[in-house]
């Protein structure tokens, strides 16, 4: 009968066994803190580009569905191409225009050479016909008057080969020294390439692999230059994970990890840290003329810091994971305990994905 315990001795028993529980818990809650970091704030990521046109117009063809996997280049949309088609038959007639006017200069330039050799040639009797004059003076042979004739026919011929000179050189600079120095011409062919440009842009492709997400468009649709008109997924997973500060003091780029998805239960990928995250926007200042803003907490106990982590999956899982997807990541120290212990606390939190 002395064995038989009171109820005061079994629940002073309890109580010792429930603080001793309790002690152990928050020692390997803390140990594991440190050594074998586990975290529930994570989720999978997917490079999203937003599909944008580059030029407005209606839409008269959609080429894919809502979540459709498409491939980089395959189209996604057509815009009406007409207004862009004549706009490159204008450039066209443009660019005929500006050739068909280089021909006219250069048919100019020669007249007005033409017309040089002419006037140099007229130029050159009248210098003659002034000295044979001047010879004539001193004998009286040629009257005051005929020498002023003589002279001012002269001057005239010099004048106009020095204005079918200036002439002459107005046409070349217009003209250019060739096709490649023609101002006019290298605007018209610019004109040319940037409708021809701008006709390309009526087909939407897709600029990478992916899978076409919120399609919410018809044929019929005004399509606005610089506005989204659906999503483009890649396929390539990014998993990015919160941890406590302190939790990452052993943590390392290239430090192995595993993972479990709340999507895939009870499968484990192996892992391996990507890249550390440089800051979170709380450690952001900006500059925006105000005075600081400091934070103020009645918490004794303030809520631990996260800094997040990218990971990169060693063997990624068959079934496509969606953007946003919800995992848990457990980062494996390097000795042997403790990988053991980081192998069963990811091994159960997979197998609890089952219930919750």
């Amino acid at each position: 009968m002395s064995n038989v315990r009171t109820p005061d001795q079994q629940f002073a028993h309890y109580v010792k066994v429930a603080i001793v529980l309790f002690i152990c818990c928050f020692s390997y809650f803390i140990m594991a803190d440190i050594y074998v970091p586990l975290t529930p704030q994570a989720r999978v990521y997917h490079k999203v580009t937003q599909i944008t046109p580059r030029i407005s117009g209606e839409i008269i063809e959609v080429a894919v569905h809502n979540n459709e996997t498409v491939s980089k280049g395959q189209l996604l949309l057509q815009i009406d191409p007409r207004p862009y088609q004549l706009a490159v038959q204008n450039a066209e007639l443009a660019l005929a225009q500006v050739q068909q006017q280089n021909l006219q200069l250069d048919a100019e330039i020669e007249v007005i050479q033409a017309d040089l050799l002419a006037a140099h040639a007229q130029l050159n009797e009248q210098t003659k016909l002034q000295q044979r004059s001047e010879r004539l003076v001193s004998d009286n042979s040629i009257s005051i008057q005929e020498i002023d004739r003589i002279n001012a026919s002269v001057v005239t011929a010099n004048a106009q080969v020095q204005s079918l000179k200036a002439k002459l050189h107005a046409a070349r600079i217009k003209r250019g020294s060739g096709n490649e120095h023609n101002v006019a011409l290298q605007q018209a062919k610019n004109l040319l390439e940037q409708a021809k440009l701008e006709l390309s842009y009526t087909q939407v492709v897709a600029p990478h692999d992916g899978i076409v997400s919120n399609l919410q468009i018809m044929p019929g649709t005004f399509a606005k230059a610089g506005t989204a008109l659906t999503s483009l997924v890649g396929q390539e997973l990014d998993l990015a994970a919160d941890f406590r500060e302190k939790s990452l003091y052993y943590a390392e780029v290239g430090s192995q990890a595993l993972v479990t998805f709340d999507a895939l239960p009870g499968q484990i990928f192996s892992a391996h840290i990507r890249e550390f995250s440089a800051g979170i926007s709380e450690g952001q200042l900006n500059a925006n003329g105000n005075l600081v803003q400091v934070e103020n907490s009645s918490r004794w106990v303030r809520d631990a810091q996260r800094l997040r982590v990218y990971l990169r999956l060693n063997d990624e899982p068959e079934q496509l994971l969606s953007s946003g997807a919800r995992a848990t990541v457990q980062i494996l120290p390097d000795n042997g305990p403790g990988a053991l212990m980081a192998r069963g606390q990811i091994r159960l939190i997979s197998w609890m994905h089952y219930i919750y």
